[in-house]
């Protein structure tokens, strides 16, 4: 505690609150101080917000809003709920049925797209958020009349059976072999892992892909 000349306590050197805690009040220049300093930081937090409003995505739906899908080398456009996936937009808006829904919780592989070069799971996929990508599906493989090399290697060498895990099974092994053209059973099987056949035709999809030839960059 200051003390002045006479003994006596100095109150300008005291701090404001202590100084409140002796006399019971601010002064107005320590209170004007105080509401200065509230109103800059509520300034400052109120231009943050106004910022990470602006940035931030705008949102849509909940309703059906337009989209559009490059699918098989083809544009199609399609009206989809936000969170509808891209397995559901290919099958009941656009009648691709190849793609099949068993897991529905991106586990089985059955519902196995090429997207931009790679293999993923169209069931825990959004449609929405597949605008402007290369997405490739089991329709689009053959020719015509004449199959994929990946096709006719299945039908040869004996690996599907009930069907629904082939599609699948196929576009995981066209993503494999449009990446390593020549793979290692081990490669092969790391590499279709992310596939299950409940029929075990294991054997036959890797005496497939291993066997496939032909196979270009897609």
């Amino acid at each position: 505690m200051a003390k002045n000349d006479q003994g006596g306590t100095d109150l300008s050197r005291r701090t404001p609150e202590a100084k409140a805690d002796e006399t019971g009040t601010v002064s107005r220049r320590d209170f004007f101080k105080t509401v200065g300093v509230s109103s800059l930081a509520t300034s400052v937090l109120t231009a943050v917000e106004a910022e990470a409003q602006a940035t931030a995505p705008r949102a849509v739906g909940p309703g059906e809003v337009p989209i559009r899908l490059n699918i098989n080398g083809r544009t199609q456009n399609l009206t989809v709920e936000p969170r509808m996936t891209l397995l559901d937009a290919v099958r009941n808006k656009l009648d691709h049925t190849g793609s099949k829904r068993v897991c529905d919780r991106g586990s089985c592989g059955a519902c196995t797209m090429i997207v931009d070069g790679r293999a993923i799971y169209s069931c825990s996929t959004l449609a929405i958020e597949s605008q402007g990508k290369n997405i490739r599906t089991v329709e689009g493989l053959a020719e015509g009349t004449a199959l994929h090399p990946v096709q006719q290697a299945f039908w040869d060498n004996d690996g599907l059976m009930c069907g629904f895990c082939t599609p699948g099974f196929v576009m995981a092994t066209v993503a494999l072999l449009e990446k390593i053209p020549n793979p290692t059973p081990e490669q092969a099987r790391k590499h279709l892992d992310g596939n299950i056949c409940r029929c075990g035709t294991y054997v036959g999809v890797l005496e497939a892909a291993l066997k496939t030839k032909g196979v270009s960059r897609g």
